[in-house]
């Protein structure tokens, strides 16, 4: 860190190395080093997306259907990483900051032909302009002054982006309405959000607010944080008959990130009623039950479809499980969140270069061994701890589960997720099972709480416990980091983490240390007291 001193006061250069980036800021920067994974992941999306785009315009005039990137052709005549390519894709990183991210989107990622650095601050984009000529990259990379949402109004007609990419500071939902307008046929959008207290129930008024949709308490959070970020962003595309595939979603750290291809047919905007639920959800046992906001009839004819309404309700007023009180949350997207091919062609281009590789890897098995079509999950302390029992092995519940029938995964949003085709009914029954070799106490089973409405009910047949060759996935077995430990250094959103940039910070535990003791020798010696 450099310091450049003038008559009445000193600003210090901090400089900064991610990637191929070198970036040095003057004054006060919002940046996190935990983000290097959100910005590694996205150039990885990136690097496999702009293949099959760029060969997708070659051959069609408007990319109209989802591409199925299991048969899909890919470009492979694109020029090195760094340098600009006349068909490549044009990009808009809205919210820039210090020009970083788009800085190592130009050095890592082949086929770019332009990327727009905005950032509403002049002194933002004054970092960015020096970033961008001492790294060289100049002839891709433009720094744009501006409104985020101005700029893209301005796009929304003709010289649309590829690729847009929008990184806020809390909610995102303000710059939705113009990301999706200024977007090709076709084309990326990749969004984040870090108010994660919003979107895990803590304010359910704020988040339909801001969402328009009511988050819950619930354990599966995380998930629903995400599909309820998705149902958002459809919502802002139907208004322009456009609808949304999700390519890969994402819950890490502090924060979602979702990538989502964009396409625009009035007629496919009608499935969307089909893509959306609502969710029932019980606050004694943490039972779940989604009710989608419309069916698809089909006919005899082939690709005739007819629209239809859900019979309600779908749940009692109280829980057949525990009795307890249901709430409503939603609307949620209960549509799949990821590509299955997607994923498996991120796996396949992953490289050793990104400095986050093993999380990448880690975190992308375990996605790409997720059930897709299973929204949301359980947790195993959460089913153990209604009925106050001995926790069941992790290994143990997914082998009940797998010798029943049904199917079950993990989930990369939380380590002892549950995801699983299985009813409740027979999720509860495993555990009435369990509780045979592992009784609760007694005292446990008096009165209307959920373990003794739960337990008043015989299972409806023996399950089996014994372990079952699917119940290891391969993900576990081959040790990958699958999931990071948190808290770390600079972990969490805006000014916590950028406080802590360049500076040695002791922990709070050491920080505490000795406390009461300094705090009561203060307040002596302010009261003119001494020990004798």
């Amino acid at each position: 860190m450099d310091c450049d001193s003038t008559k009445n006061n000193t600003i210090l250069i901090q400089e900064i190395v991610e990637g191929c980036a070198k970036i040095q800021t003057a004054g006060k920067v919002f940046y996190n080093p935990v983000q290097e994974f959100n910005r590694d992941i996205s150039i990885l999306v990136l690097r496999v997306f702009s293949k099959y785009f760029i060969e997708e315009k070659k051959t069609l005039r408007r990319i109209k259907e989802p591409t199925d990137f299991g048969s899909a052709q890919y470009a492979t005549d694109l020029p090195e990483k760094g340098t600009k390519y006349e068909n490549g894709i044009k990009v808009l990183e809205a919210l820039s900051a210090t020009g970083l991210r788009s800085i190592r989107y130009a050095k890592e990622i082949p086929g770019i032909q332009q990327i727009i650095a905005n950032d509403i601050s002049e002194k933002a984009v004054e970092d960015i302009r020096r970033n961008v000529e001492n790294n060289q990259v100049s002839d891709i990379v433009i720094p744009h002054h501006d409104d985020a949402t101005m700029l893209m109004y301005k796009h929304r007609r003709d010289e649309r982006f590829d690729v847009i990419d929008l990184d806020p500071y809390g909610c995102p939902s303000i710059f939705l309405d113009s990301a999706l307008q200024s977007v090709t046929d076709g084309g990326l959008i990749l969004v984040t959000a870090t108010d994660m207290a919003i979107l895990a129930g803590n304010s359910p008024e704020t988040c339909h607010t801001k969402y328009g949709s009511v988050s819950l308490k619930i354990k599966c959070c995380h998930e629903m944080a995400v599909r309820i970020l998705l149902q958002c962003i459809e919502s802002h595309a139907n208004r322009y008959s456009r609808y949304i595939v999700p390519l890969l979603s994402i819950s890490a750290d502090f924060y979602i990130r979702v990538f989502v291809r964009v396409y625009t047919s009035a007629h496919k905007c009608k499935f969307t009623m089909s893509k959306l639920s609502n969710v029932f959800h019980c606050t004694g046992c943490d039972s779940f039950t989604l009710q989608p906001l419309g069916i698809l009839k089909k006919n005899d004819k082939p690709n005739n479809v007819k629209f239809g309404l859900p019979a309600v309700p779908v749940v009692p007023p109280k829980c057949e499980h525990c009795g307890g009180t249901q709430h409503m949350g939603g609307p949620i997207w209960s549509a799949p969140i990821h590509s299955s091919d997607f994923v498996g062609k991120l796996l396949e281009n992953i490289s050793n270069d990104l400095e986050t590789f093993r999380r990448i890897e880690g975190v992308l098995n375990v996605i790409n061994e997720e059930l897709h079509d299973c929204p949301l999950y359980y947790t195993i302390e959460r089913l153990s701890g209604t009925l106050h029992v001995e926790t069941m092995p992790m290994l143990t519940m997914r082998s009940a589960i797998l010798n029943a029938g049904f199917r079950v995964s993990y989930s990369h949003m939380c380590k002892t997720g549950i995801k699983t085709d299985a009813p409740g009914k027979v999720i509860w029954d495993i555990m009435r099972c369990w509780i045979k070799s592992h009784p609760v106490n007694e005292t446990r089973l008096t009165g209307e709480t959920p373990v003794a409405k739960i337990l008043s009910v015989q299972p409806e047949k023996e399950y089996n416990f014994q372990a079952h060759p699917l119940a290891n996935p391969d993900s576990r077995k081959s040790g990958l980091l699958r999931f990071q430990a948190n808290p770390q250094p600079f972990w969490g959103p805006g000014t916590r983490a950028q406080a802590m940039v360049g500076e040695e910070r002791m922990s709070k535990s050491k920080r505490n240390q000795g406390k009461r003791k300094r705090e009561n020798s203060e307040e002596k010696e302010g009261s003119g007291t001494s020990e004798n």
